[in-house]
């Protein structure tokens, strides 16, 4: 099913959440992940008739958060990384320790380059193939690939010893 004809705020209310997600996993910062969003809906409500009438407008949406992401100039002031709140709590698991993992897994992406990091949330989180991820991005899948590549030895390279 494509979502051409629903209006805007049909679309955003059935992406949102999604949307969300996908700039918390960008940003590493619930406000960020907000503001991102915000800023996106706030530019394609301007340009609705355009988007709307694409056959996919979800997808376009996803790839002006991607480009919002990586087109922000500003850092965070500290090096603190906010952690998202978890939804269920398990009865049976360490908790501490699974706060621990989350806030390593956190520090580690947040010191990826923003386009490296990309990839890995669009390849990993979104579940997207090479080709889409280019697409997103605007890039050749030789380009993701190498990206991930990158990406993903850099993140083997800063796994403490004891973890790898």
């Amino acid at each position: 099913m494509t979502t051409r004809s629903l209006p805007f705020d049909e679309l955003v209310r059935s992406s949102e959440r999604r949307l969300l997600r996908l700039g918390l996993m960008l940003s590493g910062s619930v406000h960020s992940a907000e503001d991102l969003v915000q800023t996106v809906l706030t530019r394609a409500h301007c340009r609705w008739d355009q988007i709307g009438a694409l056959e996919h407008p979800e997808a376009y949406l996803r790839r002006m958060v991607v480009n919002e992401y990586l087109g922000w100039r500003r850092l965070l002031k500290n090096r603190e990384v906010p952690l998202a709140e978890p939804i269920e709590q398990p009865a049976t698991e360490d908790i501490s320790a699974r706060q621990a993992q989350r806030d390593a897994t956190w520090q580690l992406l947040s010191g990826l380059p923003r386009k490296q990091r990309a990839v890995l949330v669009l390849r990993y989180y979104e579940d997207l193939p090479d080709s889409e991820i280019a697409e997103v991005l605007g890039i050749t899948p030789g380009t993701v690939r190498s990206n991930a590549a990158r990406a993903l030895a850099t993140l083997r390279d800063r796994l403490p010893e004891e973890e790898a």
